[in-house]
C-alpha cells in the first residue's frame, strides 16, 4: 500500500509494482493497484482468496457510489449478518465477499458507525475520493499488522516494512531507543519500530490523513477501558451459568471463523487453548476437522503425544510432523526476511514449521492464541502473585541474600536435581524459572515485579547511555487502575506482549507461507466478556484457566489436560552450544559488535562465554542479540 507516490504516472506505476511484489507471499492468488493520479494516491493489494474467490472479490475495491476505495487485509466474520441488514435497506451486491459488505456499509453509514459492528481481524486503508482523506484502521486486538511512515510530503503504509522499503523515498535510520526496548522485551513495542520516524499503528486505532494535512490518530476501541470497566462491573451468576454463557460465546466465535471457501483446519498442541478451539470446531462440524502439530525428538519440548491423544479422542483427521534439528535450523536464515525488524521470540521457529506443514493441506487454520492473557494461563501469573504475597513478610536484605544463594546454583543443575525427585511434576526448563523467580526477590513493588518478569536484558547494562522508549509499562497510573497484581499482569500482556509478540509471530510465520491464521479466543466479544468474569472463574485452587478447563472437560476427559504448561519451545540452549555455535560465534564476534555500536560488546561476549561453558543458560538473551545482528546482516 502506498499513498502520495511522487513523480510521473509511469514512476508511480513502477513504484507500486515494486511494493506489490514485496508482499507477494501474503497474497499469491491475485493483486491489484488503484491510482488517483491528481492527488498522487496509490492503493495496492495482494490477495489470499478465502471468501468469494471469484474476481468479484478483487481489491482495491471501489464502492458502488464511487466515493470510497478500500484495500484491506483480514476477515470480517459477521459479514453475512451485515449483508442481510444492508440488503434489507436496499443495497444490491455485485459479489459475495466480506470486503464489499464492509465497503458498502461504510458508504451507507460512514466508517465511524461501521467499525463497532465489525467482528474480525483487519488492517485497512480507505480513500475518500470526495473529501480527499486517507484513513488507516487496525483491528481491536492487533491481529493484523499495519506500518506507516511520513517523509516530508511522502506518506507510506503497508502490512510489512518491506513494502515501505521498496519505495525510493524510504530514508529511515535505526532508532537506538527502539534497540534498547528490543533488548528488554525481545520485540519492539508499538507504536515504535526499529526505524526512527516509522511507526506501527496501534490496535484499536485509526489514522486519518487529509490531503495536504498531517496524520491524526484516534482510538475507536480501548482495551484499557474494557479491562477497567470489566473489573469494576463483574458478572453476576453461579459457575454453571457463567460457563454456559462463555461456551455459547466461544461456540459462536469459532463457528464464524470456520466460514471459508477454501480448505480449513487447526493448530493443535494438546494444551487447553488449542484443544478447546478444536473441540468446539469438531462439535460444530459435520465432518472431521483437520488438525496439525509438530513435535521434537527432545521429549522435554515435545507436545506431539498430548496433541495426538486429544485428536484421537475428538476424532479429528490429524497430521503430525516430528521436526529434526536440521529442519529447524534451516528456518533460521529466513527469520529476518519474514519479520523485517529484530524479533527474538524463539518459538517463531516451530510456529513457522507448523504453518508450513498446515499449508500443505489447508489455506486457513484456527489457533488457540490469547487464552493465557484472558484466562490467566501463564505460569508467571501464579508465580508472581504467590511470591508477592510472601515478599512483604521478609526484610529486603534477607530477600537479597536468598536470591544470591538460589542463583549460585546453575539453572541446569536445578533442573537435573529436581528431575530426580520421584513423583515430582515440574514444568519444562524449571531451572531457568527458578533463577527468574530469584531475580524477583529484590523488587520493592508489584510494578517492578512485573517489569522484571517481562525483561530479558537490562537495557542500561547492554546498551548503556541509551534511553529506551517509554510506553504503557512505565505508566504509573496503571497501579491505581489495576491494584490487583493478577489483573494488572493480564492487562499489560493483553496490550503489549499479545499484539507485539504473539500475534506478530503468528502473522509473519503463517503469512510467509500464505496461510491465514484465525484466533477465535480473542474475538473482541470474548475479550469483553472475559474481563467481566470473576477471578474465581480464571484461577481456582491453584489451577489456571478454570472456566476454559470446564468447557474443555465437556469434550475431553480432565485427565488428558491436567498437566503442567509447556509452552512452544525448542532446545535453543543446546543448539547454541552445538549445531548453531559457529553461526552464532560469527554474529557475536567482538569486533563486529563494537563496529555496530549498538550494544556493549564486552557484556554480550561475557554472557556468550558463560553460556558456552554451561555455567549459565543465557539462551534467550543470546538469541536476542543474534536476531538483532542477523537483522542487520539482512537489512543494513
Amino acid at each position: 500500500m502506498n499513498a502520495r507516490a511522487a513523480g510521473s504516472p509511469a514512476d508511480a506505476a513502477r513504484i507500486a509494482a515494486a511494493m506489490n511484489r514485496s508482499l507477494q507471499h501474503r497474497g499469491p492468488d491475485d493483486d491489484g493497484v488503484w491510482t488517483d493520479a491528481e492527488p498522487g494516491v496509490s492503493l495496492i493489494h495482494r490477495r489470499l482468496s478465502i471468501v468469494d474467490v471469484s474476481p468479484a472479490g478483487h481489491q482495491p475495491m471501489i464502492s458502488a457510489d464511487g466515493r470510497y476505495v478500500i484495500t484491506y487485509n483480514g476477515e470480517i466474520y459477521n459479514f453475512p449478518d451485515l449483508r442481510k441488514d444492508l440488503e434489507t435497506g436496499g443495497v444490491n451486491f455485485r459479489g459475495g465477499s466480506d470486503t464489499e459488505v464492509m465497503l458498502e456499509s461504510i458508504a451507507r453509514a460512514g466508517l465511524a458507525a461501521t467499525l463497532p459492528h465489525l467482528v474480525g481481524m483487519f488492517a485497512m486503508a480507505l480513500w475518500d475520493r470526495r473529501e480527499r482523506t486517507l484513513t488507516l484502521v487496525r483491528d481491536r486486538l492487533g491481529i493484523k499488522p499495519l506500518y506507516w511512515a511520513k517523509f516530508g510530503d511522502l506518506f507510506l503504509f503497508g502490512s510489512e516494512l518491506k513494502a515501505l522499503r521498496a519505495h525510493p523515498g524510504w530514508t529511515p535510520q535505526i532508532d537506538r531507543s527502539a534497540v534498547a526496548s528490543f533488548m528488554r522485551h525481545n520485540y519492539i513495542p508499538a507504536p515504535h519500530t526499529i526505524y526512527r520516524g516509522v511507526h506501527k499503528l496501534e490496535p484499536g486505532t485509526t489514522l486519518t490523513l487529509p490531503w495536504g494535512g498531517e496524520p491524526k490518530i484516534e482510538r475507536y476501541w480501548d482495551a484499557r477501558a474494557v479491562a477497567r470497566e470489566g473489573i469494576r462491573d463483574p458478572l453476576d451468576g453461579g459457575d454453571a451459568e457463567l460457563i454456559e454463557r462463555l461456551e455459547t460465546l466461544l461456540q459462536d466465535a469459532v463457528r464464524r471463523r470456520m466460514i471459508a471457501d477454501v480448505p480449513l483446519g487447526a493448530f493443535l498442541s494438546g494444551g487447553v487453548d488449542s484443544s478447546t478451539v478444536v473441540a468446539l470446531m469438531q462439535s460444530a462440524n459435520a465432518g472431521k476437522v483437520r488438525t496439525f502439530t509438530v513435535g521434537f525428538a527432545e521429549t522435554a519440548y515435545d507436545e506431539a503425544p498430548h496433541a495426538a491423544a486429544i485428536a484421537r479422542h475428538l476424532g479429528t483427521e490429524h497430521t503430525e510432523l516430528t521436526v529434526t534439528a536440521r529442519q529447524a535450523l534451516d528456518v533460521i536464515p529466513q527469520l529476518s526476511e519474514w519479520f523485517d525488524e529484530p524479533f527474538a521470540d524463539s518459538s517463531q521457529i516451530p510456529t513457522h514449521l507448523i504453518s508450513a506443514l498446515t499449508r500443505r493441506h489447508v489455506t486457513v487454520a484456527l489457533s488457540g492464541d490469547g487464552g493465557d492473557e484472558l484466562f490467566a494461563g501463564y505460569n508467571r501469573y501464579q508465580l508472581a502473585t504467590r511470591l508477592w504475597r510472601n515478599l512483604a513478610l521478609l526484610p529486603l536484605p534477607l530477600r537479597n541474600a536468598l536470591a544470591r544463594w538460589v542463583t549460585a546454583i546453575s539453572p541446569d543443575t536445578w533442573t537435573n536435581q529436581l528431575a530426580r525427585w520421584p513423583g515430582l511434576r515440574m514444568p519444562g526448563q524449571i531451572g531457568d524459572k527458578i533463577h527468574k523467580a530469584a531475580s524477583l526477590l529484590g523488587e520493592r513493588d508489584p510494578a517492578g515485579l512485573y517489569l522484571r518478569l517481562v525483561t530479558h536484558w537490562n537495557p542500561a547494562a547492554v546498551a548503556p547511555g541509551v534511553a529506551e522508549t517509554q510506553g504503557i509499562l512505565f505508566d504509573q497510573a496503571i497501579d491505581a487502575e489495576f491494584p490487583d497484581l493478577l489483573s494488572r499482569m493480564q492487562f499489560l500482556d493483553l496490550v503489549t506482549y499479545l499484539p507485539d509478540d504473539i500475534l506478530t509471530k503468528v502473522d509473519r510465520a503463517s503469512m510467509a507461507v500464505a496461510l491465514e491464521a484465525r484466533v477465535p479466543l480473542i474475538d473482541h466479544r470474548v475479550v469483553e466478556f472475559a474481563w467481566r468474569l470473576p477471578r474465581r472463574m480464571k484461577v481456582r485452587n491453584g489451577q489456571s484457566k478454570w472456566a476454559l478447563r470446564q468447557i474443555l472437560g465437556r469434550h475431553v476427559p480432565h485427565a488428558m489436560i491436567d498437566r503442567p504448561k509447556m509452552g512452544f519451545g525448542i532446545p535453543l540452549g543446546e543448539w547454541l552450544r552445538g549445531p548453531l555455535r559457529d553461526w552464532a560465534e560469527n554474529l557475536l564476534a567482538a569486533q563486529r559488535l563494537r563496529e555496530a555500536g549498538l550494544l556493549d560488546a564486552d557484556v554480550v561476549r561475557r554472557h556468550w562465554q558463560e553460556h558456552l561453558g554451561g555455567h549459565r543458560n543465557w539462551q534467550y538473551l543470546i538469541w536476542d542479540v543474534l536476531m538483532l545482528e542477523a537483522w542487520r546482516d539482512r537489512w543494513r
